[in-house]
C-alpha cells in the first residue's frame, strides 16, 4: 500500500534590508504534494466492523435467534469490506510482491475451510428444515413413531454441529507473522483480525445449536451423555431452539388438545427462526466466496 506523509514547512519572510523596527516578520506555509492515505477509509470501515462483532460476541444474556442473525450480518459486512480491499490496486501489489508465498497460502486455506464449513452448514439447515416439518405433521397425526425419529434427528444435528466447531477452531492458527514493510503491517493486521472474528461468529453459530439440541437428560430416552454431549450441554443454547424440548413431545396420544396445538406453535415459531438463520448464514458463504475469488484474482494476475 502506497504511503502518505502530509508535513508543513515554515519559511520566514524575511527581509535583510528591512530595518529592525519593522514589524515581525510573516511566516508562510508551503505544504508539499499530498499522496494517497496510508490508512484506506476502507480499512477503516473494516476495523469498526470487526470492533462491533467483538463488542457483539462479549454479551452473555442475548443468546437469540435474533441476535445469532445479527451476528452474521454483521459478519457479512466485514467479509463485504474485506472484498473491496482485496481489489484496491496497493491490496494487490502488496500480497503478490511484499507477503511471503506461505503466508498468502495459508490465508487462501483459511478461506476455502470456511467455505467449506459454511457450505456444510447449509446442506445440514436444509435438511433439518426438511425434519421440522415432518415433525409438525407427526404431532398433527399423534404420530409417536415419527417423532422418535424427530429426537434422533436433533442428536444427529447437534452431533454435526459439534463436528463444524472443530472444523472452524482449526482456521486461522497463529503462526510466524509475515515479515512486510511497516505500512503494510495494518493491511496483513485487518485481514487477521478479520479471519478471527469469523471463527468467532461461527462458533457461537454451531455451538449454540449444538447445545440447543444435544440431549438435556438422561432419563428421557435412557441414555448417558458422554463427556463431549455434557460439555456441549453445558454451554448455553439458542433460547427460541430450547423452548421446543423434546420432553413435550412424548405421549402425544394422551396429551389434550391445546398441549397439542401450543407445541405445534412452537415449532412453527422455531422453523422461522431457522428460516432467519439459514439467509443469514447463506449471505455470509457468499461473502466469503467472493472474497477467497477476489484473493485468487489478485495472486493470478
Amino acid at each position: 500500500m502506497v504511503g502518505v506523509f502530509r508535513r508543513s514547512l515554515s519559511f520566514p519572510n524575511k527581509n535583510p534590508k528591512r530595518p529592525s523596527t519593522a514589524e515581525p516578520p510573516i511566516s508562510h506555509h508551503i505544504r508539499s504534494i499530498s499522496l494517497p492515505c496510508r490508512s484506506h477509509p476502507l480499512i477503516s470501515q473494516l476495523k469498526d466492523g470487526i470492533s462491533e462483532l467483538q463488542s457483539w460476541a462479549s454479551n452473555p444474556d442475548a443468546r437469540t435467534s435474533a441476535w445469532l442473525c445479527d451476528g452474521l450480518s454483521r459478519l457479512k459486512n466485514v467479509h463485504d469490506y474485506l472484498d473491496d480491499i482485496l481489489q484496491l490496486p496497493q491490496t494487490q501489489e502488496t500480497l503478490r510482491q511484499r507477503c511471503q508465498p506461505l503466508w498468502v497460502e495459508n490465508l487462501l486455506e483459511d478461506f476455502l475451510r470456511f467455505v467449506d464449513v459454511y457450505g456444510i452448514f447449509q446442506t445440514l439447515v436444509l435438511g433439518w428444515k426438511d425434519e421440522q416439518s415432518a415433525a409438525q405433521v407427526a404431532m398433527r397425526k399423534r404420530d409417536e413413531k415419527r417423532v422418535v425419529l424427530y429426537v434422533k434427528a436433533r442428536k444427529q444435528m447437534a452431533k454435526e454441529m459439534g463436528k463444524l466447531v472443530s472444523a472452524v477452531r482449526c482456521v486461522g492458527v497463529p503462526g510466524p507473522e509475515p515479515i512486510v514493510p511497516v505500512g503494510d503491517a495494518e493491511l496483513v493486521a485487518v485481514i487477521g483480525d478479520a479471519i478471527e472474528v469469523t471463527v468467532l461468529v461461527s462458533i457461537e453459530l454451531f455451538n449454540g445449536i449444538a447445545a440447543s439440541f444435544a440431549p438435556r437428560k438422561s432419563s428421557w430416552m435412557g441414555l448417558r451423555l458422554s463427556k463431549k454431549a455434557k460439555k456441549v450441554k453445558a454451554e448455553e443454547g439458542i433460547q427460541e431452539f430450547q423452548q421446543v424440548g423434546v420432553e413435550s413431545l412424548w405421549g402425544l396420544r394422551k396429551q389434550a388438545d391445546e398441549e397439542v396445538r401450543m407445541g405445534l406453535k412452537k415449532m412453527q415459531d422455531l422453523e422461522g427462526c431457522i428460516g432467519g438463520i439459514e439467509n443469514g448464514s447463506e449471505r455470509v458463504f457468499r461473502s466469503l466466496i467472493n472474497a477467497r475469488v477476489s484473493l485468487l484474482n489478485t495472486l493470478t494476475l
